[in-house]
Formats: C-alpha cells, structure tokens, sequence
C-alpha cells in the first residue's frame, strides 16, 4: 500500500471521528434510545461485513489480515451486544416500579 493511500485512509479516519462527536453531542437525550436502536441494527450489518471480509482474507491475504479481521467481528459483536444491554436498561428506566413481567 502506498503512502498516500496510508494517508487518505487516516484523513478519512480523523474525519470521521470529529463528525461522530460533532453529531452524538447534538442529539437530544429524548432521541437517543430510539437512535441506540438503529445504531444496533447497523452494527449488526458491520458484524456481517466483518465476518465477509475476514472470508476474503482467508483465502487471498496473509496473517495480518486474518487477524485484523477476528478483532473487528469481536468488536463489532462486543458493540452490538452492549448497545442491546444498554438499550434495555434505558428502556427499564421507563417501566413503573410495580411493573415485573416480561
């Protein structure tokens, strides 16, 4: 890979991460269970993302690559399965006290 192609990936990446914080510190705290939700859903398609490009990877690439590709479907899973649980617990937030069924 080339230097430049190193560094547009960088800037997209630096980009990225200043628009993600610009954008969540705006959103209003009525808003944010219902976005958690879709966020989830999204990173349920990143997980399949991950699982294809390591699929890819076996075949084609080298180490690196097969492992870079294991730690992104861990983190994709670890952030789906704790925005779900966090999720749910705002969402208990609302439920009356009295309230214990399913």
């Amino acid at each position: 890979m080339a230097i430049g192609e190193i560094l547009l990936l960088v800037f997209v990446f630096v980009i990225a991460g200043f628009l993600g914080v610009e954008l969540i510190s705006k959103v209003p705290s009525q808003l944010h269970t219902p976005l958690m939700s879709g966020t989830n859903a999204i990173s349920g398609i990143t997980i399949v993302g991950a699982i294809s490009a390591t699929a890819v990877a076996l075949h084609t690439e080298g180490m690196l690559s097969n492992i870079c590709g294991f730690v992104a479907i861990v983190l994709a899973t670890i952030n789906v399965v704790g925005g779900y649980l966090v999720t749910d617990r705002m969402l208990g937030m609302f439920k009356k006290k009295g309230d214990n069924k399913k």
